[in-house]
């Protein structure tokens, strides 16, 4: 009888990528198969986020709805993982006692063993180390399941950003070998997968080992080489990366949207601020003039190309006029899109010991006017696309609508319209016929064989 696993993930698409590898190394090692009912679990897994505080807080009070659940069956596993496993390491034990399982993001593919050490020694199971590539080398093979995957290229950030807690508990940046992206890619190809989403903390900063084709000399692969590499596995059809860091868009990648058109029209790159002073409080090395640069430059690579963003609100110092010129940076830049937030301290930051007199409300109204900008400029961008003919990957049936089909365009916005089942997982032309807040609405042009 196979055990039924119960994963949540907090946070990132790092944190989606761990937990289906999470379920992928379990299911190598034992019978296991997925439930979305807690309480018919045998191990129950939370794969955490620690970069805001609200998201380390929903872990405990998860753990705490399975307690129960524990105290009426003590077979049960409960784990945590992530980045507030990394985190908080034993500690996390004097909170929720009940928990077997803690370890990191780098140490994932241990969940087996670590599961046999609890049950051996009946203490809870510790592992929260750094081993660097070993996770990529001993994880399965990835399961498809359709056409669109993501592949993680790289792991952990050596930027130190003032706010940041990443680098603590993911590590500095470590790539994987060249060669080994590639065969996990052309193996997706085969799987039927259509789109590959690249990911990393800093993905544009891949340096992966790779090998000359002459003569065998060991050389330094940058993310351009990788997307030129992948633009060549004819059944990839669709390349995107996330998230970037504005210190890394080296001018070779800049041209690699002229010579890519695999490559999407779409880049999430954060800003975080429009204020220099802020951005040096930050650690972010770089300035505003130099970010709308980079936009600069890749627009006159890729004109159309759409650029969202990540903004932090309340940055301890943060003046009116620190916010007035993110909000001039917002106009100037014409995003179509942000996640944004209030600050949140983090224990063991730099920042999270610096002074802060903003009151709430005035940090509050501050967000509210940043997003409500942001979604006046992303409405208005999808107004623009009423009438153009978009080629769309779909992906499914539609949220709205279980009758319609949804897909994805280029450009990131999600399309609902009337299609045949079998177009799943293909990519057809549809014709944009309305713009919706969040979706567009369209009607099918042709399908592509």
């Amino acid at each position: 009888m196979p055990k039924k696993l119960f994963i949540r993930t907090f946070g990132c698409q790092m944190n989606e990528y761990d937990s289906d590898k999470m379920a992928d190394a379990l299911a190598a090692a034992m019978p296991i198969c997925r439930t979305e009912n807690p309480s018919e679990a045998d191990i129950i897994l939370f794969n955490t986020c620690s970069v805001r505080e609200k998201a380390q807080e929903k872990v405990f009070h998860d753990l705490g709805r399975v307690r129960p659940l524990k105290n009426k069956n003590p077979n049960l596993l409960i784990g945590v993982g992530g980045c507030v496993a990394s985190q908080e390491g034993e500690n996390l034990l004097s909170r929720a006692p009940y928990v077997d399982l803690i370890f990191g993001p780098q140490t994932l593919h241990r969940l087996p063993q670590l599961i046999e050490e609890r049950r051996a020694s009946g203490k809870p199971a510790i592992d929260i180390s750094f081993p660097e590539i070993e996770k990529f080398d001993s994880l399965p093979a990835a399961k498809v399941d359709g056409a669109s995957a993501f592949l993680s290229v790289m792991e952990g950030c050596s930027k130190f950003c003032t706010f940041c807690i990443i680098p603590y508990t993911r590590g500095g940046e470590i790539s994987r070998p060249l060669d080994d992206v590639l065969k996990e890619a052309t193996a997706l190809a085969r799987a039927g997968v259509r789109e590959i989403t690249l990911l990393g903390q800093n993905v544009n900063a891949y340096q992966g080992l790779a090998h000359a084709q002459t003569g065998g000399d060991e050389f330094q692969a940058d993310l351009p080489l990788l997307i030129e590499c992948l633009a060549k596995i004819p059944e990839i059809e669709r390349i995107r990366y996330t998230t970037s860091h504005p210190r890394e868009m080296t001018e070779r990648l800049l041209e690699t949207y002229a010579r890519v058109p695999k490559l999407v029209s779409h880049l999430h790159l954060p800003a975080q601020s429009g204020s220099d002073r802020v951005l040096a409080a930050m650690k972010r090395g770089y300035t505003a003039l130099e970010y709308k640069s980079v936009i600069r430059k890749l627009r006159a690579a890729r004109p159309g190309i759409c650029i969202s963003s990540d903004f932090i609100v309340g940055f301890p110092g943060e003046t009116e006029e620190d916010f007035d010129k993110t909000m001039r940076l917002i106009e100037e830049v014409g995003f179509d899109m942000s996640f944004s937030f209030l600050f949140s301290p983090r224990p063991g930051t730099p920042a999270a010991e610096l002074e802060d007199n903003a009151p709430a409300e005035v940090k509050s109204a501050r967000l509210s006017r940043l997003q409500a900008r942001i979604n006046e400029q992303a409405q208005a961008i999808s107004r623009s696309m009423v009438g153009s003919t978009e080629r769309v990957l779909v992906e499914g049936a539609s949220k709205k609508n279980p009758n319609e089909l949804a897909g994805r365009t280029d450009n990131n916005r999600i399309v609902n319209f009337l299609g045949n089942p079998r177009q799943i997982h293909h990519f057809v032309q549809v014709k944009i016929t309305d713009a919706l807040p969040h979706s567009l609405r369209g009607e099918i042009v042709i399908r592509e064989n």
